[in-house]
């Protein structure tokens, strides 16, 4: 089995125990031990939930910081999408891409960009016989995971789409290395300016056989300052964007779906929202519809806790900036048209232990299922978290399992003392 790498971890020093994040958490990945907060890295989808709920700020992401990008004598900037709505009055996303020039990058290479190529190749992949409707989109990694962690029915519906930050980052390599024969592969940097910390652990990671391309991952709040300075108004701007309307649309939810020109669509975010979605798919209670798009944080990519500004004004600052756009300024022609290239697709999924699963032997399963459920009965049903689980079920599970003790609940145990 994989053993996963995550980019949100807990700072014990700062953690009370408040519970808050035990109650947010939509895997039920955190329990409360010995006065704080506990993370089960096995349920961890690194969705950052507990990071935008804490009041302690005890919870952290993990991204790289600028300077690892100095080991690499040619670095090159793959700025998300996001990173545009988090400026006021910006009126010409050039102003940001020389911006992150004047910051040290020699090249920048837009992932809205290679957005419009994912959209034009999406459309294609499900006019494709045998796939598998609805079509989950695999844009959000938090997503994939939760899929594989909590509804493995469902992997077959995914699409085998590589995101538009790996897309981007091979063709911004190959770029690169067109127009400086001189470089070395190993010369070349690639850094993603990322919204969220799940990208850091798709990096990380990889995904399943596939080795990501992107380099390091930086956080836009760790960014944002330094382009504030860099960002000469005054000044005249190189144009150097290549992306229009549907490539800047990812950056909020609906973006991709309605990318695909097919009415036919589904959008959700928000990680209850998705759960939401992905409960009706499993149990088929759903229209029928061609394409969903999940994503985990509110509003889509400009939800990310690694962004610096409120997403429904950064929605509406990209609305704005989309307007004077053209739909895409990347079109597949000729042969493009026909086929899908290889290196747009990923073969395998991740294989993990769902976390539904109590035990490779389905009699101990169904053992330890009954005796949760009895056990789950005896207990008082208001999920307070004073146990230290998110809900009396869960704890439940946790005593079957050994991970905790029935005097931990504290009110079964006041019962028995009276």
């Amino acid at each position: 089995m994989q053993t996963y790498e995550h980019s949100v971890l807990l700072d014990t020093s700062k953690c009370t125990g408040c519970t808050t994040c035990l109650r947010h958490c939509p895997t039920e990945a955190i329990r409360i031990k010995d006065g704080h907060a506990v993370i089960n890295s096995d349920r961890c989808i690194d969705c950052g939930e507990c990071i935008r709920v804490c009041p302690h700020k005890a919870k952290k992401a993990v991204c790289s910081k600028l300077e690892a990008m100095d080991r690499f004598k040619w670095k090159i900037a793959l700025p998300a999408p996001t990173l545009y709505g988090q400026f006021d009055n910006l009126d010409d996303i050039d102003y940001v891409l020389n911006g992150l020039l004047n910051i040290g990058f020699d090249d920048v290479y837009e992932v809205s960009k290679a957005a419009e190529l994912v959209s034009a190749y999406t459309r294609l992949y499900l006019k494709t016989d045998g796939v598998k409707k609805p079509a989950i989109s695999s844009a959000c990694p938090v997503v994939m995971r939760l899929i594989a962690l909590r509804y493995p029915s469902l992997n077959d519906n995914i699409i085998h789409m590589l995101p538009p930050m790996e897309v981007a980052a091979r063709l911004a390599r190959e770029r690169a290395l067109r127009n400086h024969p001189e470089l070395d592969p190993s010369d070349i940097g690639i850094c993603f300016i990322s919204p969220c910390p799940a990208k850091a652990s798709y990096v990380k990671n990889g995904f399943a056989g596939y080795k990501s391309q992107v380099d390091e991952v930086v956080s836009i709040s760790d960014i944002y300052f330094l382009l504030i300075n860099a960002m000469k108004r005054e000044a005249p701007v190189e144009t150097l964007s290549e992306s229009g309307m549907i490539g800047i649309g990812w950056a909020r939810s609906g973006g991709e779906a309605t990318a695909i020109f097919n009415e036919n669509y589904l959008a959700a975010d928000g990680i209850e929202n998705v759960n939401r979605v992905l409960d009706q798919i499993e149990n088929g209670n759903i229209p029928n519809l061609e394409f969903v798009e999940l994503n985990a944080c509110t509003g889509g990519c400009v939800g990310g806790v690694l962004t610096m500004q409120n997403p429904f004004i950064a929605k509406a600052r990209l609305q704005t900036l989309r307007r004077y756009l053209p739909v895409s300024q990347n079109f597949l022609n000729g042969e493009e048209s026909k086929y899908i290239p290889d290196y747009y697709l990923f073969n395998e999924l991740p294989e993990y232990q769902p976390i539904a699963r109590l035990s490779d032997n389905m009699a101990e399963s169904m053992r330890m299922m009954a005796d949760i459920q009895k056990l789950r009965n005896s207990l008082p049903g208001i999920d307070c978290g004073s146990c230290g689980a998110p809900t009396c079920r869960a704890f439940a599970e946790d005593v079957v399992k050994g991970n905790a003790n029935i005097d931990d609940c504290l009110i079964n145990l006041h019962k028995k003392e009276d």
